[in-house]
């Protein structure tokens, strides 16, 4: 009986330390130096935005959140995770972007972020989301300073797939000199994005062969134009280039034209006041109106089915210019994760944050709804192609941008 005791005691004790060595062996262990988002064998994998989806320029964000949330359908799952989004409103400001990092980096089971919406909102944002290690790109972001060569260290976690404003902004000049514009006037609200955009217009205007008549600024909230737009109308502008957005952008088209001197002025904008919201605000000054933004025609040859699947899902046409470049950089961090997460044999996930960064990184020739994608080391994805578009209609509901005859607006350049 003792014998038969001893040897059932023994049986016992190889079952529990063969059990306790199979557990050793699924312990997942994140890399020396990383700092790793745990996933349970039955959570999703978590996944977040900083968008703009408040306020007057809330057609920006909630287009590439739209953008975010298709590709999240196209994807399905991740080594069998489904993917969840969470977001906060980082409402285009410094101010705003600061707090919505601050809430994101509070969450352990953060794996990475698309966003911000606007380059202030950024600045204020990238410092904190890279302190946590967590990667970051942007669809919109297009201020030049974000990637530049001496960018400041703490900017090591941020991509974006929206093209450089160094592109942009010299593709409008091309267009308005190729024009026979030969006097151009700029107006920024005081936004890096702004700011750094009608720069570049105007710098490439000047080596081009233009004239710089002046170049102004309001606040983003003004209403009345009308002072700093008779300033502008004695400089004798033929071309005015204000890359601002829908508040103060519609204030400027509607007031320009009762201004003597300005009645035939061509009035242009870029990215940020592409949206049928600006048709809105502008009413019916902004027939005939030019904006520089994304050549959407040069997209890959998925773009169609996904416009297809917005109107199915969303009920009507995109909203804004940034919603491709928005799934394109969720799917570059679905692809990247896929290839770094260490997988546990129970169906749980470390997802190691610093190699995720480093395998979105290190993307090349990612087939995306924008082009081919390659990221370069300063953190610039996108394959920038920019056009000149022209309002043929002022009726928001006309909004369908594009180079058919019936689309609002319209391509005209290149």
């Amino acid at each position: 009986m003792k014998k038969a005791f001893g040897l059932l005691t023994i049986v016992m004790l190889l079952t529990m330390a063969l059990a306790a060595c199979g557990a050793a062996g699924t312990e997942l262990t994140c890399p020396e130096g990383d700092i790793c988002v745990e996933v349970g064998p039955d959570d999703p994998i978590r996944v977040g935005w900083m968008f703009v989806v408040s306020g007057g320029d809330a057609a920006l964000g909630t287009d590439t959140k739209r953008g975010c949330e298709i590709a999240v359908e196209d994807q399905g799952d991740i080594l069998g995770h489904s993917i969840e989004l969470v977001g906060e409103d980082e409402l285009c400001s410094a101010e705003g972007g600061q707090t919505a990092a601050t809430k994101m980096v509070a969450d352990p089971k953060l794996a990475a972020i698309v966003g911000t919406t606007c380059s202030s909102g950024a600045r204020a944002a990238i410092p904190i989301v890279c302190g946590a290690s967590i990667p970051m790109i942007s669809p919109s972001n297009t201020a030049p300073d974000l990637t530049a060569e001496d960018k400041p260290p703490e900017y090591w976690c941020y991509m974006r797939t929206a093209p450089n404003d160094t592109v942009q902004g010299a593709a409008m000049a091309d267009y308005a000199y190729e024009q026979g514009y030969t006097k151009a006037a700029t107006v920024h609200d005081g936004s890096i994005y702004a700011d750094q955009l009608q720069q570049v217009f105007a710098s490439r205007f000047l080596e081009l062969g233009g004239e710089i008549v002046a170049q102004e600024a309001v606040g983003p909230d003004d209403t009345d134009m009308k002072p700093m737009l008779t300033r502008l109308a004695a400089t004798g502008p033929e071309f005015i280039y204000y890359p601002i957005f829908t508040k103060a952008g519609g204030q400027i088209t509607k007031q320009a034209r009762e201004v003597a001197g300005l009645e035939d002025v061509q009035l242009s904008g870029a990215d940020g006041l592409f949206s049928p919201d600006f048709l809105e605000a502008a009413g019916a000054a902004a027939m005939g109106f030019n904006w520089s933004s994304p050549d959407f025609s040069t997209f890959g040859a998925g773009y169609g089915e996904f416009l297809a699947k917005h109107e199915t899902k969303y009920g009507e046409k995109t909203l804004a210019p940034f919603h491709a470049h928005a799934y394109d950089g969720a799917r570059i961090i679905f692809a990247a994760i896929e290839k770094v997460a260490i997988q546990g044999e129970d169906g749980s996930l470390l997802i190691p944050r610093k190699a995720l960064h480093a395998a979105m990184a290190a993307t090349k020739d990612h087939p995306g709804l924008t082009g081919n994608l390659t990221c370069n080391e300063l953190g610039d994805c996108a394959d920038p192609k920019i056009a000149v578009y022209e309002g043929v209609d002022t009726d928001p509901e006309s909004w369908n941008p594009g180079v058919e005859e019936g689309n609002n607006p319209i391509k005209i350049w290149p």
